[in-house]
């Protein structure tokens, strides 16, 4: 055998099984099951008839599918139409709302923070965290009286303000993290230019932030959109409820109609469906953005 059939012939060497490879992927397959099959049970029962969704042993797919529960829904000539589409514009309007007040309050207290140096500062910072410490129950019985001494009770302005008041902790402290990734010799540049601190604020670094400010508006839009117990306590009024309360509908005292509360659950989740696929690219970029330190 000559020296080249030699180095042509080189034993095949089995590479050892990556274990822990496997075990995560077989711990993600069981999350993505845990997560996935309750979703499709949630889907199948909202297309079955009140009989076929009381059957024993059940049936993961209906003999004769329908969509009469959700056509009722949206129907608004009919009472129970009327309800749903009054309650989900009330979780929107406030889901919204509380949104889009929490980004003009955190935006520019988030950048005081990161860029400004002032007495209490890091107490402060730190302080607007506390709340989170604590349950939200905690709270709820002197909100409800300071909404009640306020006048608030049994309107939306409770909501947002309680909203308000929960989201803007996480949101003034994502926002913080992206403006002290924001080199400030950008800002620095644009002075010598001649812009403004807000110039500045408003031309280069709210742009560069925008993936910080799409993340938290998802968070504070879906906290306000899923919140029950104090929309459940500050509203009675069958006109102000909002969705999470409102869905109590479909229980009664001796039964429950399934399906329409299926069909009202996977209609109450596509808002929040639809704004993670349409915003999906900033979300991602903003849960990475904070691992590149410029």
């Amino acid at each position: 055998m000559t020296d080249t059939t030699a180095t042509r012939i080189r034993p095949v060497v089995k590479k050892p099984v990556d274990w822990w490879r496997w075990a995560g992927r077989v711990f993600l397959t069981f999350l993505l099951l845990f997560t996935v099959l309750p979703m499709a049970w949630m889907i199948l029962t909202s297309v079955k008839s009140q009989f076929a969704a009381m059957q024993y042993p059940p049936q993961w797919w209906p003999a004769e599918p329908t969509l009469n529960n959700y056509f009722k829904l949206l129907d608004p000539t009919q009472r129970i139409g009327q309800d749903f589409l009054r309650y989900f514009w009330n979780s929107f309007y406030v889901s919204l709302l509380t949104t889009i007040l929490g980004v003009v309050v955190a935006v520019p207290a988030a950048y005081a923070f990161s860029r400004f140096r002032f007495p209490g500062r890091n107490f402060m910072f730190f302080a607007v965290l506390v709340r989170n410490m604590f349950p939200a129950v905690v709270f709820l019985m002197p909100l409800f009286l300071l909404m009640r001494w306020m006048g608030l009770v049994n309107t939306h302005g409770s909501l947002i303000l309680t909203y308000l008041t929960f989201g803007l902790p996480l949101s003034i402290w994502l926002l913080k993290g992206f403006y002290d990734n924001i080199p400030i010799q950008l800002e620095q540049a644009a002075r010598i230019d001649g812009a403004t601190r807000l110039q500045a604020f408003l031309l280069i670094v709210m742009p560069l932030s925008t993936p910080g400010i799409i993340a938290t508006s998802i968070f504070s839009f879906i906290g306000a959109w899923n919140e029950y117990v104090y929309a459940y306590t500050f509203l009675s009024r069958d006109d102000q409820m909002t969705l999470p309360v409102g869905i109590q509908r479909f229980f009664t005292e001796f039964a429950t109609d399934w399906p329409g509360l299926m069909a009202a659950t996977f209609l109450m989740s596509v808002p929040v469906v639809v704004m993670f696929l349409v915003l999906q690219k900033y979300f991602v970029r903003a849960l990475t953005e904070g691992a590149v330190k410029h």
